[in-house]
């Protein structure tokens, strides 16, 4: 038996037309005659021989029932009773009265029937074919609901309207190096095509945020001058299940018609997060990842369409979306390094007025761990700084303030500390920069300030490596554990007490060592034993315990015992240097700010002078 699709009974559009016909007969027999009716003024029969008789007739026109007259200037229509008036075609006369015709022009038939009757049916056909077609786009086509909840939403640019390039995208050198590919391949794929290889079907880009995702691909779009479809994923999510799909049809439609082209889906795991079985699930996001693994790869090739993804969450992604002939390269957008962070500085300082003794091997320096948004936004306060202090190039100072205003906030100018505070500050951050300068391993201290900042620290010391670390040894993060701990080490030397001031560096002292233990596998007794597991690697990393309650009370003890021994050792150096804290925390109190030679400087004189 032949299965034959039930269609919903739709009305002719004969019957829509016969119910256009009737609203203009009616018009016609009933509106037309009334609205020029209402032209006409009726005035009584002496009124028409008065003004006849004064000759202030210019046209009359006699019916059965009634007399229709104009004026001299045949401006205005007047209308009167018939009367049993013998001489009137005499007065008339008289008068130089015109009434041998009408008062109006008689059309021809032909055209009285086209005004009357084609022309508005015409006029009726065209606005009904126009808003049918508005309704049927807004409805996202014969398949979607009302509204355009199956229509996609991507945005198009013909070919990328922002221009962007790989020149335009700094940093990320092994990044376009693998997506130049892809580019070549659109330029020349019959070079790929004659030996036999075929195009990865879908790149995905993963990286922590603010490290250029997007714009990388914009920039593959503008390279390959193709059409380019942008589409966040979260705009596939909809309340009604299978709309979500049908705006993946509906995208890979489009992409289709213009191929070759790229379709970028940005924040991909909105709609591509690993499938759990549970049937009481968010049913409509399964279903719209579905139909996207359906699209990509399919029954039907999607020839020319190269599907771009970018997420900064990769292991939360179903298996099946990963897996060769979906997405078969995994480009990584790490954290620019020095050269890289130096090479954003220079792109984004182009459109920027600069001082020409700008360094920005210095600035990259102290924005270690930054990403390329985060580097445009330190150029961007710097040239804000700039125009504050009315001056018309960004200057060095501008541009290492705003550094710090990324990593600290910017300066609380109203915010008053007593004089007890303020001695108790100076030489919290003194006791860290004299520890740090003290050890073999630590990073030179740059600046030290006590000035208050807005994200609640009441001063800090910034410590600056002259190159980037990849790989840290046990001696140096047991030296920074040192250094964190030396800011309340010096106030319990000085005050014989201690503050809430030490909260940060208590938290990053404890995060530390616990890592050591836990992650790098710096204790004897665990071993090269992870007891702790890393997610969202790229969202600042969650951390879950995987070991027994008991190992969790020996790992509790491990790391109160090596944060005690740093802490001793901190104290230590510090009553080694006793007489350089008090004068360092001296003059800092005085300055609220020195630069980290002006420290290394006056710590040299009070060892010379200790010496002596």
């Amino acid at each position: 038996m032949d299965m034959k699709e039930v269609k919903t009974p739709k009305k002719p559009m004969l019957f829509y037309y016969a119910m256009t016909l009737l609203v203009i007969l009616l018009f016609n027999s009933l509106a037309k005659p009334y609205f020029d009716e209402l032209k006409i003024e009726q005035v009584d029969y002496g009124t028409f021989m008065n003004m006849t008789t004064e000759q202030q007739i210019g046209k009359v026109e006699i019916q059965d029932n009634q007399i229709l007259f104009t004026n001299k200037d045949n401006t205005k229509t007047y209308k009167t009773g018939i009367m049993n008036d013998p001489e009137l075609t005499a007065r008339l006369h008289d008068s130089g009265v015109t009434f041998s015709q009408d008062i109006k022009e008689k059309e021809s038939p032909f055209m009285s029937f086209i005004e009357t009757w084609i022309l508005p049916l015409l006029i009726f056909f065209a606005i009904g074919q126009y808003m049918n077609k508005k309704l049927m786009e807004r409805a996202g086509g014969d398949n979607s609901m009302m509204f355009g909840l199956g229509r996609s939403k991507a945005k198009v640019y013909v070919p990328s309207s922002e221009g962007i390039l790989f020149r335009d995208v700094a940093g990320e050198d092994e990044a376009k190096e693998n997506l130049s590919e892809i580019v070549d391949y659109l330029h020349n794929p019959g070079k790929y095509s004659t030996i036999g290889a075929s195009m990865p079907k879908g790149v995905l880009l993963v990286g922590p945020p603010g490290t250029g995702k997007t714009m990388l691909a914009k920039a593959v779009a503008g390279e390959a001058e193709v059409p380019f479809f942008s589409i966040a994923g979260s705009e596939f999510v909809e309340m009604f299940v299978g709309m979500g799909a049908s705006k993946v049809r509906d995208l890979f439609k489009q992409a289709k018609e213009k191929a070759p082209c790229i379709v970028f889906i940005d924040e991909i795991d909105a709609i591509g997060q690993k499938r759990n079985g549970n049937a009481m699930g968010n049913d409509e996001r399964e279903q719209t990842l579905n139909q996207l693994l359906t699209e990509m790869d399919g029954f039907e090739g999607n020839n020319g369409v190269i599907i771009l993804a970018a997420t900064n969450r990769p292991e939360s992604l179903d298996p099946a979306l990963l897996r060769p002939g979906r997405f078969d390269r995994r480009v990584p957008v790490e954290l620019p390094d020095l050269k890289g962070r130096t090479d954003i500085l220079t792109v984004h300082a182009k459109k920027v007025r600069m001082d020409e003794s700008v360094d920005f091997h210095t600035i990259a320096r102290m924005a270690a761990g930054a990403s390329g948004a985060e580097l445009a936004n330190i150029i961007n306060e710097a040239a804000l700084r700039a125009v504050r202090n009315q001056r018309q190039q960004v200057t060095q100072a501008d541009l290492e303030e705003s550094v710090e205003v990324v990593i600290a906030g910017y300066q609380k100018k109203n915010a008053i500390l007593s004089d007890k505070e303020k001695h108790t500050v100076a030489y919290h951050e003194i006791g860290h920069a004299l520890v740090a300068a003290r050890q073999s391993h630590s990073a030179p201290v740059q600046k030290i300030t006590i000035i208050p900042r807005t994200s609640g620290a009441l001063g800090y010391t910034m410590q600056v490596e002259k190159q980037d670390k990849n790989l840290l040894s046990r001696e140096e993060l047991e030296n920074k554990l040192a250094t964190l701990t030396a800011g309340r080490a010096a106030e319990e030397i000085a005050f014989g007490q201690i503050t809430t001031g030490a909260s940060n560096d208590i938290e990053q002292a404890t995060k530390l060592a616990r890592a050591m233990i836990t992650r790098y596998g710096m204790s004897e007794d665990f071993d090269m034993v992870a007891m702790e597991t890393v997610t969202n690697q790229y969202l600042g990393g969650d951390t879950s315990l995987a070991c027994s309650p008991a190992t969790q009370k020996d790992i509790d003890e491990k790391v109160v015992a090596l944060v005690k021994k740093q802490h001793a050792a901190a104290k230590q150096i510090l009553l080694e240097n006793r007489a350089a804290l008090d004068r360092l925390a001296a003059h800092l109190y005085e300055k609220e700010t020195i630069t980290g030679d002006e420290f290394m400087r006056l710590l040299d004189e009070s060892g010379a002078a200790k010496e002596n």
